[in-house]
Formats: structure tokens, sequence, C-alpha cells
């Protein structure tokens, strides 16, 4: 596992480089996030039958405070 290891802590510095920070939480990447997460979550529902579509519509809304800036 230590391939593992080492993309999760190059990916953790990538995500805390003040530039990626900064460009994360930027008009266009509200935008972009956006229309990737309720793609995502639309894809999600049809693929579950609508069994557990507020589970899905949460996990998306939780990813989405992460992205972006709203």
């Amino acid at each position: 596992m230590a391939g593992f290891d080492d993309i999760t802590k190059k990916a953790q510095e990538f995500l805390n480089d003040p530039k990626v920070k900064d460009a994360l939480s930027s008009e266009q990447a509200e935008g972009v996030s956006d229309k990737l997460l309720d793609g995502v979550a639309g894809a999600a529902k049809k693929v579950m039958g609508g069994k557990y579509d507020d589970k899905i519509e949460g996990a998306r809304d939780q990813a989405d405070k992460h992205v972006g800036n709203e």
C-alpha cells in the first residue's frame, strides 16, 4: 500500500497549496463543481432507483461545501 499512501500524501500537499485553495474557492470552481456534483448525484439516484435520494443529496451538499465559494 506504499503507492496509495504516496498518492494520498501528494494529493494532500497539492490541496494544501495556497494557489490551489484559492482556485478551489473561486466562482468558476463553484459553477463547475455544482454541475459535476449534480451530474454524479443524478446518476447515483438513477442507479439506486430513488431508494437513497436523501442520503445522496446529503453527500452532494457536504461535498459542495468544500469546493467553490458557496
